[in-house]
């Protein structure tokens, strides 16, 4: 047992003091990775800082039709809340995608865009990992990597982020508020998390101290047609092996609007900019379909041995679409 202090926060100055007063101090929420890596070694940190006594649990609309989701809103509370299944399924649909019904029960909103990878090499600590350890080497890269990144990897890191939720939160064109010492500040959802480059152990664009307290789903895109789809070994209680997340809005016979990201191909949520730039203004069929799609996983690398992801998320995207706009023609 690693020894460590524990702070409640009962205000966000009171929770980004006690950080900046702990060197190498961690937040704690619903806790369900951060407890496990530290079980594991992974993590260590010096302090805990509590911040579920905040005032950061409830989904709120704002005047213009933005829907602020608090950083301490439960997976759970979110999917089943009745503002986002009307107006933002995409979202539900990938947050009840995700884990079991007992961790959505204890899992938060802002602790799952922070949850770490779950790439094997990084959570034993007696394997080489660039992300645990800067300098160690990918152990992945040459080993066991079946499930790993065929996008924007580096040759320091090869993983994927786990999240289901985070995928929605990019096709949605969201905004992850960050709450420092130097006040208040949003980040686009697609930009949150960080290509690896030459640090892979810095997973998201978060400033030390810097707490995560919101959401927010922006008008624009709410009614919107949309629908996540996703690819793993077993039918529940298992991470992605490819997965999409797909907005699309038609108008006048062309696409007006699209909001389309993979997840588990990379280090983030990858945003399928190519595509969507392909897609708007062209007619909503297959053919059209088939070419954006194409178009933006021509950049994949596939490793030895997970080539099999290109085809695989190809073929989610291409269902998904041909099926939004199948609903929006029912409709």
């Amino acid at each position: 047992m690693k020894p460590f202090a524990y702070v409640r926060a009962a205000s966000l100055a009171e929770a980004a003091d006690a950080y900046a007063s702990h060197p190498g101090a961690r937040y704690l929420g619903g806790g369900t990775n951060l407890v496990d890596l530290m079980k594991l070694g992974v993590e260590q940190p010096t302090a805990l800082i509590d911040v579920t006594r905040l005032p950061l649990d409830e989904v709120t609309e704002l005047p213009d039709g933005t829907l602020r989701i608090g950083a301490l809103v439960r997976n759970s509370d979110l999917a089943a809340h009745r503002l986002v299944r009307e107006r933002h399924p995409v979202l539900s649909q990938a947050v009840l995608a995700g884990a079991s019904g007992q961790l959505r029960n204890a899992a938060t909103t802002g602790g799952n865009l922070l949850q770490r990878t779950r790439c094997p090499y990084f959570q034993d600590v007696s394997k080489p990992c660039n992300k645990r350890e800067p300098g160690s080497g990918c152990g992945a890269l040459d080993g066991v990597h079946r499930d790993h990144a065929v996008l924007g990897y580096s040759e320091r890191c090869v993983a994927t982020h786990p999240s289901d939720l985070a995928v929605a939160l990019a096709a949605l064109d969201a905004q992850v508020e960050l709450y420092g010492l130097a006040g208040v500040r949003r980040v686009h959802a697609a930009e949150f998390h960080r290509l690896p480059g030459d640090h892979p152990e810095r997973d998201t664009v978060v400033e030390p101290g810097e707490l995560v307290t919101g959401v927010l789903l922006p008008a624009a895109t709410a009614g919107l047609p949309s629908a996540y789809r996703k690819a793993r070994d077993r039918a529940s209680y298992a991470f992605a092996l490819a997965s999409v997340a797909a907005v699309l809005e038609v108008a006048d016979g062309v696409v007006a609007r699209a909001g389309i990201a993979f997840g588990a191909l990379a280090h983030r949520p990858w945003r399928a900019w190519r595509a969507e730039e392909a897609l708007v203004g062209a007619a909503p069929t297959a053919a059209a379909f088939e070419h954006a799609v194409d178009l933006e996983l021509s950049a994949a690398r596939p490793l030895r041995d997970n080539a099999y992801k290109v085809p695989l998320a190809r073929n989610l995207a291409l269902d998904v679409l041909t099926g939004l706009v199948r609903h929006r023609e029912d409709g």
